[in-house]
């Protein structure tokens, strides 16, 4: 949706929300699409994404889940929060079985023990079957809605077997199982139209499976399909019983999610903190990081006290110090930001970083002598004194050959100790430019104190 038309509609429905135009309101929404209308509730206060999905339930329930699906799963249990139990059940009844747990995780214990209670048992315990795999693996977010049949099948009966079977979320692969249920093949729809009718399904079927497990981790699910151009992947067990099915629906999710995560951690922001939260919301979400930051910048001052004598001497000192530190910083993120890629594609781990660091290293070196020969030029021409151009010139070679160390080996380093890359390697390397930065050019200052006081 375009952002002039968004606006329009964002301020149509604030409209009608305070006047209380509640049929205009369902007019305006039921042409749009669920994506949409889950971009539109992105923009409203709580309130207001309260009664416009209270009439959506009301009119439609099969639009209101949809947009149930399209909202992040946090968002969407707040808003089922404020409805009848009966009602959320109802809901989950019209949502795809594999977008229910990430919705279903974020409600209350109690309520969404009711909200199983109330669905009946063969959704109530699909449900619970997917909840019972860890969050972002390929067991939670599978799908249980696909079309599997033996081996033994021919073409003909295939086919009436999934009409008798009806549409289903994951209808882009046959998937050919033995009589213990291994799978052993996969069959696209366009190979089975096209196949005699009376062949069988073992003899047409693709053997060269690419699967993954109930463990594996959502982002490798994501990077599988998108290697091998798939829009399905089956989910198997350890004796390869074909459980479920991702669809290139819900890796697109897991993209968006997962680099919405990275960005959000990179900079030290808690990933369900919206612009349209309270200003409390958002106080309580960012203080614990800031707090975090500021332990990690306490460093430097304590290095800055130490050469207080030489700061005295020579206060031109002072004027450069904010410069060396923020060149190292700029340098060290940018090397974070292409690791945390490497890492998380797959293309770079500990074990084969030593082409990576050495190459990150030459960079480093290289920018900080080209750097560091330009600012010691521009020093003497603006204050006329070399030896200031060579300290100055010598703390920044120094500092981005240590942001890119560090910016190499932080992220490894986090990926090592099972923790996500993203999460604090800006602060670390922050707190290790800015202290080796002054420390570097303030220690050089002090070597060189009898020629630039």
């Amino acid at each position: 949706m375009k952002l002039q038309s968004l606006r329009l509609i964002i301020n149509s429905v604030r409209k009608f929300i305070n006047m209380g135009a509640y049929t205009r309101l369902w007019n305006m929404t039921k042409k749009l699409h669920a994506v949409d209308i889950a971009s539109l509730m992105d923009h409203l206060i709580f309130r207001e994404k309260i009664i416009l999905f209270k009439v959506l339930n009301e009119k439609e329930k099969r639009k209101a889940a949809e947009v149930i699906s399209e909202l992040e799963p946090q968002d969407a249990a707040e808003i089922l929060k404020e409805l009848p139990v009966e009602q959320i059940a109802s809901c989950f009844h019209l949502t795809p079985s594999d977008d229910v747990p990430p919705v279903l995780q974020y409600l209350p214990e109690e309520l969404r023990d009711s909200v199983l209670a109330k669905m009946g048992e063969k959704p109530s315990e699909e449900i619970k079957g997917l909840l019972h795999y860890e969050e972002e693996t390929a067991g939670r977010i599978m799908s249980q809605d696909f079309y599997a049949l033996n081996q033994n099948t021919n073409v003909s009966d295939a086919i009436t077997a999934m009409q008798l079977e009806g549409e289903v979320e994951s209808a882009f692969y046959l998937y050919v199982v033995d009589d213990e249920n291994h799978l052993v093949g996969v069959v696209s729809i366009r190979q089975l139209l096209f196949a005699r009718p009376n062949s069988k399904l073992k003899d047409i079927m693709n053997t060269d499976l690419i699967t993954v497990n109930t463990k594996t981790d959502q982002e490798e699910v994501a990077r599988k399909v998108a290697d091998y151009n798939l829009v399905a992947i089956p989910v198997l067990d350890k004796e390869n019983n074909l459980l479920g099915v991702v669809t290139v629906d819900d890796v697109i999710d897991v993209l968006d999610q997962e680099a919405t995560e990275d960005i959000y951690k990179m900079v030290s922001l808690d990933t369900s903190d919206r612009i349209q939260d309270t200003p409390f919301k958002s106080i309580k979400k960012r203080l614990p990081f800031l707090l975090f930051s500021l332990l990690t910048a306490s460093l430097s001052p304590f290095v800055v006290n130490y050469f207080k004598a030489t700061i005295e001497q020579a206060v031109t000192l002072a004027v450069f110090m904010p410069l060396v530190a923020a060149l190292g910083g700029i340098s060290g993120n940018q090397t974070i930001a292409l690791m945390v890629r490497e890492i998380a594609t797959g293309q770079t781990d500990w074990l084969s970083s030593r082409k990576a660091l050495a190459k990150e290293i030459i960079v480093g070196l290289g920018n900080g002598i080209f750097i560091g020969f330009v600012i010691a030029f521009i020093s003497y021409f603006l204050i006329g004194n070399i030896y200031i151009g060579i300290i100055l010139g010598g703390a920044i070679i120094i500092n981005l050959f240590v942001a890119a160390s560090l910016g190499t080996l932080i992220p490894l380093l986090l990926r090592l100790l099972h923790l996500d890359p993203a999460l604090g390697s800006v602060n670390l390397l922050t707190m290790c430019t800015d202290t080796i930065g002054i420390l570097s050019f303030l220690g050089l200052g002090t070597l060189f104190l009898n020629y630039i006081s």
